[in-house]
């Protein structure tokens, strides 16, 4: 006997196709990941990884079914998805510190020239401690290294409390060291969070070590769900 997952599905697709207003660049997406759960996206460069990543962050055009945490894309709250880039999207050179930074994650929900104080700061200081950067929270951010930039791009991602965490080749910029001691800290932190992740990279160990379900795209199209 098989029993129904009863749980609400954190991102649910069933035949999407997505553009970015010509011919779709990926389609046929059908599939569904849980909460607490970790998808990671594999294949070869134009094969569709970043633009699924665009369509759940609504930057491109979905057409077919897609629903967050259960509902519409238009009823996703502000700060429930969370999103790191390849690389640290900000200019090294900006002379702001650390903090700042991780607070530039909450604008979506105190506006621009909104304050961060209280039950927000808090979570700023939370965000830094889970990738151990709240010792350095003063600090500039253009004097960090390189593995300390990302964490503090993934703290900037944490500190909204998003129920769902896209990452985009986070460590792409990385060396082979760092890269490794990364994998390990982002597994311990998923672990901690219970937070449902997609992860976009290239290396097949990598998947394996941060995922629980593997994609792969291949030509546009999502070919297979290991």
């Amino acid at each position: 006997m098989t029993f129904a997952d009863t749980r609400t599905p954190a991102l649910e697709f069933n035949n999407a196709s997505f553009t970015y207003g010509g011919p779709p660049v990926l389609t046929g997406v059908t599939g569904t990941l849980y909460p607490g759960e970790a998808l990671a996206l594999i294949g070869p460069n134009g094969s569709g990884k970043t633009t699924l990543l665009c369509g759940i962050l609504r930057t491109v055009t979905v057409t077919g079914t897609m629903k967050i945490l259960g509902g519409p894309v238009t009823k996703v709250r502000k700060g429930a998805i969370g999103y790191v880039p390849q690389v640290a999207d900000l200019d090294p050179t900006f002379p702001v510190t650390v903090r700042q930074v991780v607070e530039m994650g909450l604008y979506g929900e105190v506006g621009w020239l909104g304050r961060i104080t209280g039950e927000r700061r808090k979570r700023v200081d939370q965000a830094l401690d889970r990738v151990d950067m709240l010792g350095r929270a003063g600090r500039r951010f253009g004097d960090l290294s390189g593995g300390q930039k990302q964490r503090v791009a993934i703290a900037r991602a944490l500190a909204a409390n998003p129920s769902i965490i896209l990452l985009d080749e986070p460590f792409a910029a990385l060396d082979a060291l760092v890269r490794e001691r990364f994998n390990e800290e982002l597994r311990r932190l998923h672990e901690k969070t219970g937070r449902t992740t997609v992860l976009v990279t290239h290396s097949i160990r990598e998947a394996a070590l941060l995922a629980d379900r593997v994609a792969v795209l291949r030509g546009g199209q999502l070919v297979e769900v290991l």
